[in-house]
């Protein structure tokens, strides 16, 4: 069998649960390619009570994206466990609390792009792989429901704000960004607390209107996350002609 990918309309249902005593549970938590987002990893380092460069360290790899050139990180799996997700235990989810997005999206997989005048427009599809036993479920969902109990509000809201940058960087070639830009874009996306540390002690100019945002957010990461998406949108718009 191979995994079928069915299309959704918005207001469209579907069936699926996930939970200990469903035949395949944890089937899915492991030799994944999983992306990790910026707000991905805000909330996974508060949960474990590390800094952002801790979790990269720890946990993520970052390489270029071969559409886009951006770095993108993504979760590192363990291998010395199968390549299971080193978050999962025998009872499942060990951060569950803070888990991606993209896990809390599953089975819904969310295309987007932005419209003419600069707006998400949304696709949505139903992932059925072989192995998950979840579709058969007698409970059904509709999409809006699913994005309400799964928490995802936010995590769609970061995820719209990283599409912009995203289509800047496109108009660019995609060229792998190098040196201090990549460096850049690592720092600003992913190592939040080196960000704000350098806004605030200088150690990276951004500007005066972004030192007196980060200044303001405190020592609340949304926000700050906010500051530092916005500055790499202004840098991708900058970056038209070369990387």
């Amino acid at each position: 069998m191979e995994t079928i990918v069915l299309p959704l309309e918005a207001g469209a249902s579907f069936n699926f649960d996930c939970h200990p005593k469903v035949p395949c549970f944890n089937a899915c938590c492991g030799n994944l390619s999983q992306v990790l987002t910026p707000y991905d990893i805000i909330c996974l380092k508060n949960h474990l009570g590390c800094s952002s460069g801790q979790f990269l360290e720890r946990y993520a790899m970052v390489y270029s994206g071969p559409a886009t050139g951006l770095p993108v990180a993504s979760l590192r799996f363990d291998r010395r466990r199968g390549g299971l997700c080193p978050f999962v235990g025998p009872e499942g989810c060990t951060v569950y609390p803070a888990r991606p997005g993209s896990c809390r999206l599953y089975p819904l997989a969310r295309g987007a792009a932005l419209d003419p005048g600069g707006k998400p427009r949304e696709h949505w599809a139903l992932i059925k792989e072989p192995h998950c036993r979840g579709h058969e479920s007698s409970r059904t969902r509709t999409i809006d429901q699913w994005i309400r109990d799964q928490g995802l509000e936010d995590y769609l809201e970061f995820n719209d704000l990283l599409l912009e940058i995203i289509s800047l960087r496109n108009k660019s070639g995609g060229r792998p960004l190098a040196g201090d830009r990549r460096r850049s874009f690592v720092t600003a996306a992913y190592d939040l607390d080196r960000f704000r540390a350098q806004v605030l002690d200088g150690t990276r100019n951004c500007g005066p209107e972004v030192a007196e945002k980060v200044a303001a957010a405190g020592a609340s990461d949304t926000d700050c996350l906010k500051v530092a998406l916005r500055w790499l949108r202004r840098e991708m718009g900058g970056l038209h002609h070369g990387s």
